[in-house]
Formats: structure tokens, C-alpha cells, sequence
């Protein structure tokens, strides 16, 4: 792919990235480490909780699209450092099994 910079993009383009399907073993073992409230570490526990089941933690969403985004390719020559993020909203609980496209 070419190097391309801010000034190489327009608004409104988009870009679809590979899906990743999100496991309760991905969902635990990051939690475990960076989140550890019970509906995201305990598939049982996790069920007497307002989500009523086990559910990914918000950041590791984050965390798997960027990753997703980063995979394209786009910036294989250049970094443009972190673009920014705004408005992030959790619409609904990403559980597993569930598939993210970006």
C-alpha cells in the first residue's frame, strides 16, 4: 500500500477491516489483568449482573478495533500517531462469540 499522510485522506472514506470474533478465554484473561469486575471474569457470577452473562470489557473492544485498524496496512511506513477518538459510545455488550468488524 502507498504511505500516505493526513493529506492523503478525505472525509467520508472509509475502510473495512477483517472481523475478529471475540472468546469467553479472550474476554476473561483481559479482564483478569485490566478489568476485573465480575461480568467480565465470571461466566456464573456474571449472570446475577445488570448484563445477565459474561461481556467484554469496553477498553478491550477498543483495544481489538484499533487493532483491526492497524492491520490494514495503512500506516506500514508511517505512523501518524494517535488520531484522536471522539464520541466513543457503548451501544451494546460485545459477548462471546460475537463477531467486530471495524
Amino acid at each position: 500500500m502507498t504511505v500516505r499522510y493526513w493529506e492523503d485522506y478525505t472525509l467520508g472514506e472509509t475502510f473495512e477491516t477483517e472481523p475478529v470474533i471475540v472468546t469467553e478465554e479472550s474476554i476473561i484473561t483481559f479482564a483478569e489483568k485490566y478489568d476485573p469486575q465480575v461480568f467480565h471474569t465470571d461466566p456464573e457470577a456474571a449472570k446475577g449482573s445488570f448484563y445477565r452473562g459474561l461481556i467484554a470489557s469496553g477498553h478491550q473492544t477498543i483495544g481489538l478495533a484499533f487493532a483491526q485498524f492497524v492491520r490494514l496496512g495503512l500506516f506500514k511506513e508511517n505512523s501518524l500517531g494517535g488520531p484522536g477518538m471522539d464520541e466513543i459510545r457503548w451501544t451494546a455488550p460485545v459477548r462471546p462469540g460475537d463477531t467486530l468488524h471495524t
